[in-house]
């Protein structure tokens, strides 16, 4: 949704007064999905940057010298028709102790020594009964985790200097301190009042209160605070007049401009967040999203205290930009346990898989985390800080601008671009810009600047990661060659071809070639066949689904002279707990590209290696039960999906073999994500692989859709008959041995799988496995919310009916 759609929907809601702000109320929040909008789709691109003491050395200047970057990032930002309201803007500083000790003492409540104490900027329902609940619900919590409820503050706020429409949705703005317990250190302290604001906003977020939407805490911590909202960037500090205060200071300033293309801009969404500012897009986040949903019932730490875990569901706050919930699960590695490079690394690493020139104990160091998490991926610039350290990293691509320059007075300028402040150039000692995967930290409290290759050589020598790998993983050669294998059966071949709705176009025009020269045809641009739902003729349920385009600002990825950043490696295994450091974490099968051949898969069958146990789930169904037959296999087929978890399978392969004319094959893209988003719902999926064996899955789309809805490898067992068949027959050059043909035919589905991730802007297999990047066009909105759950389908259409003859 467009800035300018956004105003018109804001100003064509109903006005209604409120007493104390005196002041118009317009719609608050996000709108409900309607037309081509839709929350899920909450992205931004934006302006970054933050001026930091090198020594640490806290001044208002820095604040100051911080807005004024933001003022100059401005143009990055965006405001609606309304010119004054924008669409969003904030500063993230170190906790100013002898500001907050005035005010406080001014309030009539003491403030302990810093860092003995948290202060949380607190949105509220302006409704004041509504707040006073909101209020009651964090001090009680706070009460139960051991802190000590020491005072709120009303935030002093100019509403004036905003414009009309971030008027009429403002909330109220205060501010609560909470003390800790007699002797707490900072870290102890720190997640204490993490578990203090996940606690409250599940409380609030359950509640019945009307407002309850308005409740957002976006800082509670003893070492840094947040000003931020809908606001345009030199209105902050008029806005907020604690920012002109001179006795406010801060070592450093971290602030975020926010353009919301595409999206609809509330005062929750504007940056910074508790640990990130972010200029890009997390493409990947749905995927990411789900596997963090679905890791909840593997994450254990004695951090947290009596609850663990259970007391920060859920992780992933609902109705979160892809920037929010990347801090959100930042901030659970990072109060987990990792340090914040740590955790950058993990999120957003190296380009490691492709790149010869790596160290091999940091490469070591990547492919150990691979086994733990899935790249976030996308165009990033993400700035971090936990309010010590302060630093920047881009994602592998490089494709964000992030500049930076150290003066000779200590002080570090970084941002989007150069030129954010005036700076002498007899001032400057260094300046220089981030290259992509690269880090640039400043560590306040050590006085210095840490470069990138010494951040990257800390972390690899954490623990033995090059030992681990070696000890636990293995590759799908290591296994023991298969007794057997499935043979090619002339006899029944176009009997199944014609069962899986193979067309002469598909081997003469697609497979052919692609067994031939290792390339993928290449046709005219569009699509000029009907749509599937429009189509009077059996449509593969892959014919549903168009891949999705990166709408923001994405540079175009190309894969072939961009090979080095681009990878097909995926990994099979059962995931361990991401917040601990384990050898048996990266006990996992590693796959260089997702195509199995029906040797490979029954090596995999046959599997008994450490963790691994396969086994196979049919996939067919009575073809005369009808659409009620389907559903009911469908339902099954979950249901033994859990039972074989339950037994310690951790590869559950998905088969289709042994159609005849009684029983039918479920579509394999069907069946795949109805088992996929079962075991999301019920917090399994982490815990096994999931492997198609089918002979559905021919061209490249087919593999990506697999894939994309959560797949970690596939066997196109059909094709790949098709292949010997072509070969008995003659088809493919004189000469050419079945081996070849097959080798070709993969070549090129892999060459086209790269192609298509990197049209959205992916670079990694591992994060585009279940993201979902699609959209659904003409299937029903039961049958997507049942079992494509998070996919786009703007139209309604057929269901399972129609996907059965499909």
């Amino acid at each position: 949704m467009g800035a300018a759609i956004v105003v018109q929907y804001l100003l064509e809601k109903p006005m209604m007064e409120h007493p104390k702000l005196d002041r118009p109320m317009v719609a608050k929040g996000l709108p409900a999905s309607q037309g081509l909008y839709h929350s899920a789709n909450e992205h931004d691109s934006c302006g970054i940057g933050f001026v930091a003491s090198i020594k640490g050395e806290k001044s208002h200047a820095i604040i100051q010298k911080g807005i004024q970057v933001l003022i100059n990032l401005q143009h990055r930002g965006a405001s609606g028709c309304d010119a004054d309201t924008g669409d969003g803007a904030g500063v993230l500083i170190q906790v100013p102790h002898r500001f907050f000790a005035r005010e406080c003492a001014r309030l009539g409540f003491p403030l302990p020594a810093s860092g003995a104490y948290g202060v949380g900027m607190v949105f509220l329902p302006v409704a004041r009964q509504q707040r006073l609940e909101c209020e009651g619900m964090l001090e009680r919590i706070a009460r139960e985790e051991g802190l000590t409820v020491l005072g709120w503050r009303d935030t002093p706020i100019d509403s004036s200097a905003v414009g009309r429409i971030a008027r009429g949705s403002q909330p109220y703005i205060e501010q609560v301190f909470l003390g800790g317990p007699e002797g707490v250190t900072e870290e102890v302290l720190e997640r204490k009042l993490y578990v203090v604001r996940k606690r409250t906003e599940r409380e609030v977020a359950a509640s019945d209160l009307p407002d309850k939407g308005d409740f957002y805490v976006p800082s509670l911590s003893c070492r840094t605070i947040i000003y931020k909202g809908l606001l345009l960037a030199a209105q902050i500090s008029r806005f907020y007049p604690d920012l002109a205060d001179p006795e406010l200071a801060s070592a450093l300033c971290l602030v975020h401009q926010r353009f919301s293309t595409n999206t609809f801009p509330t005062w929750q969404l504007a940056h910074p967040y508790r640990y990130i500012a972010h200029n890009g897009e997390i493409n990947t986040v749905r995927g990411n999203v789900n596997w963090m949903h679905a890791r909840q019932s593997t994450l254990a730490s004695s951090l947290f205290g009596d609850g663990g875990i259970a007391k920060l569901l859920p992780l992933v706050t609902h109705g979160g930009s892809d920037s929010a919930n990347f801090d959100n699960v930042v901030e659970l590695l990072h109060l987990g346990g990792r340090d914040l490079p740590h955790a950058m690394a993990m999120m957003i690493p190296e380009a490691w898989s492709g790149n010869p020139h790596m160290n091999a104990a940091k490469r070591a160091f990547y492919e150990y985390h691979a086994s733990l998490m899935e790249p976030w991926d996308g165009p990033a610039a993400i700035a971090f800080t936990d309010g010590h350290i302060i630093g920047a990293t881009l994602d592998r691509n490089g494709l964000r601008p992030a500049r930076y320059l150290i003066t000779h007075d200590d002080v570090v300028v970084m941002a989007s671009e150069t030129g954010v402040l005036p700076v002498a150039p007899d001032q400057i000692r260094k300046n220089g810009r981030l290259q992509p995967g690269k880090m640039f930290l400043v560590d306040t409290v050590a006085g210095r600047i840490v470069p990138d290759r010494e951040i990257k050589q800390r972390l690899a020598a954490r623990q033995p990661y090059a030992k681990w790998l070696e000890k636990n993983q293995i590759t799908i050669s290591q296994l023991p060659e298969p007794a057997r294998s499935h043979g090619h059966d002339a006899e029944t071949l176009l009997m199944r071809q014609r069962a899986f709705g193979y067309t002469d176009e598909d081997l003469r025009i697609l497979m052919l070639p692609m067994a031939a020269k290792g390339e993928e045809p290449v046709g005219s641009m569009g699509i000029d066949t009907p749509l599937a739902c429009l189509s009077e003729k059996p449509q593969p349920l892959f014919h549903y689904f168009k891949q999705l385009f990166a709408q923001v600002t994405n540079p175009p990825i190309d894969p072939i002279r961009e090979e080095m950043v681009m990878s097909l490696v995926n990994y099979i295994g059962r995931e361990g707990n991401i917040l601990d450091e384990t050898p048996e974490q990266c006990h996992t099968l590693k796959l260089p590209y997702p195509i199995l051949s029906n040797q490979d898969l029954e090596r995999l069958r046959r599997v008994s290696h450490g963790d691994f146990l396969a086994t196979t789930l049919s996939t067919l169904f009575r073809a005369d039960g009808g659409e009620k037959e389907l559903e009911r296999a469908l339902d099954g087929l979950c249901r033994r999906a859990s039972l074989a978890i339950k037994s310690g399978y951790t590869v559950l392969i998905l088969s289709d073999r042994g159609v005849d004319p009684d029983y039918a094959p479920i579509p394999s893209l069907l069946a795949l994500t109805a088992v996929h988003n079962h075991l999301i719902r019920e917090c399994t999926r982490t815990q096994v692989a999931l492997v198609i064996e089918s002979g559905e899955p021919r061209e490249v789309m087919h593999f990506a859709l697999l894939l994309g809805y959560g797949a970690s490898a596939v066997n196109p067992y059909l094709a790949i008959e098709t292949l010997q068949d072509f070969v008995h027959r003659g088809d493919v050059p004189e000469g050419m041995s079945f081996q070849e043909a097959l080798r070709n035919y993969i070549k090129s589905i892999n060459k086209g799988l790269l192609k298509v991730i990197s049209k959205m802007g992916v670079s990694t297999l591992q994060s585009y496995c279940g993201a979902q990047l699609f959209e659904a066009i003409g299937l029903s909105q039961s049958l997507v919310a049942k079992y494509f759950t998070g996919t786009a389908s703007r139209i309604d259409g057929v269901g399972l009916g129609r996907g059965r003859r499909g």
